[in-house]
């Protein structure tokens, strides 16, 4: 059975319309300001210096986490669910994958993007040609990149903690899926003198929230269907 379409908004004269909208712009400039005010707190949270080696492989063989950043200040990885048994990645994050912007902006700003997966880079090289996409791409098999930012949860590893929550939260709060496996989320890094920091991670709908085409949606009246 077909599901129904969400109920339109009422039709209304242009006047009544200006009004009702001019009522709700002063609601989207509060939440601006609050974007604003949280964005800059987020920028003061305190970072923490990476010691751990880990080694990745790309299209160039082993990478280092500095490598990764391709000499630019700034890094950004984007956790992208592919366990090493699959043969592709899962499909949410592929959508996420094909919804990145344009990366030389980033890069105009000292700030690397890429993607780590878990799966060996054999199958991460064949995906990405299937795909189509030059994106820079790295496996993390091998290493416990993934385990220690929490997006493979295996307590036989570690204990299972997922967007800041244990698993017993995420147990009594019914959501059983965020308790073992590979999961998604983006983590950033600054690179300064002869160390690397990190400096956040979000997850769960602070990923969602980035995603530019559900950004683009949510100003439609259909919304992200």
């Amino acid at each position: 059975m077909a599901s129904e379409s969400p109920a339109l908004p009422k039709v209304v004269s242009r006047e009544e319309w200006l009004a009702a909208r001019t009522e709700f712009l002063a609601k989207e400039k509060e939440l601006t300001r609050a974007r604003d005010k949280l964005s800059a707190e987020r920028r003061e949270l305190p970072m923490v210096e990476i010691r751990e080696d880990y080694v990745f492989e790309g299209p160039d063989g082993k990478a280092t986490l500095v490598d990764l950043f391709e000499g630019r200040r700034q890094l950004i990885v984007h956790h992208a669910m592919f366990d090493p048994s699959w043969d592709d990645g899962c499909p949410s994050c592929r959508f996420s994958i094909r919804d990145f912007g344009h990366l030389p902006h980033l890069h105009e700003k000292d700030t690397t993007l890429c993607v780590v997966s878990r799966a060996p880079y054999e199958k991460i090289a064949a995906y990405k040609e299937r795909m189509g996409w030059t994106l820079p791409y790295y496996s993390s098999w091998g290493s416990d990149f993934n385990y220690d930012f929490d997006v493979t949860l295996d307590e036989n590893v570690r204990p299972v903690v997922y967007n800041y929550r244990s698993k017993e939260d995420h147990l009594a709060a019914g959501m059983p899926w965020y308790t073992s496996g590979e999961l998604p989320g983006v983590s950033v890094f600054l690179h300064e003198g002869d160390a690397v920091y990190h400096t956040y991670s979000t997850y769960s709908r602070g990923v969602d929230n980035l995603l530019f085409t559900l950004n683009y949606l949510d100003l439609t009246p259909l919304g992200r269907q």
